[in-house]
């Protein structure tokens, strides 16, 4: 059995409905530790076999995997826990109707970027997936910051020159495919958002956003 994976994402729509039921999410947030039928039964205050035929619509599902076998008297006992300490639901679990920043193609609409924020979560999980598969870990940069401005204008040149800057980079390190020389290298997804902070507290109050365009 491998160890518990930090965050996983759910890529599957039977699997993503499986993960949203109300119990379900319980018991997937109670299986952080292994934990048997019995004693998930105990804690939520709930009758074993239900609890156990959520439990098998779980492990069908890969959301949570045997740990080990306990023998009580005449009969076994499984020990579960949850596949992850978190899941991401994948827009692929969407089929057709996940987002696609191709149908709003205004970069500085917060629509695509949330679409285009989507298409990440899609890609690096289709990533991590075949990581897994191949034992290879996943070659990936990320940078997280937060700015404060003082005005829009403010706002506007930071974009502007993020972007020259940006732009310089990509137009240094890049080169185009050449067949003819045997190695094309391997091609990197570069996204940059900027979007005002939502406070941590669940009832804060963002500032007011900016509008689309």
């Amino acid at each position: 059995m491998m160890g518990m994976h930090e965050v996983r994402t759910i890529d599957d729509a039977a699997a993503a409905e499986a993960s949203l039921h109300p119990l379900r999410l319980r018991i997937l947030a109670a299986l952080k530790e292994p934990g048997s039928a019995s004693a998930l039964a105990a804690a939520l205050g709930l009758p074993r076999q239900k609890v156990n035929y959520h439990l098998r619509i779980l492990e069908h599902h890969g959301l949570i995997e045997l740990t080990e076998e306990r023998r009580r008297g005449n009969f076994t006992e499984r020990v579960m826990r949850a596949s992850a300490a978190s899941y991401v639901i994948s827009p692929d679990a969407l089929g057709d109707i996940q987002p696609d920043p191709a149908r709003s193609p205004d970069r500085l609409s917060a629509r695509w970027m949330l679409a285009r924020a989507a298409t990440l979560v899609r890609d690096v999980g289709r990533l991590l997936v075949g990581a897994q598969r191949a034992n290879k870990p996943v070659s990936t940069y990320a940078l997280d910051a937060e700015v404060r401005f003082v005005s829009a204008a403010d706002r506007a040149k930071f974009a502007e020159e993020l972007t020259e800057m940006t732009t310089h980079l990509i137009a240094k390190y890049h080169r185009e495919r050449n067949p003819e020389s045997g190695g094309d290298g391997k091609l990197h997804s570069l996204f940059v958002a900027v979007h005002p902070t939502v406070p941590a507290s669940a009832h804060g109050s963002p500032e007011q956003p900016t509008p689309d365009r």
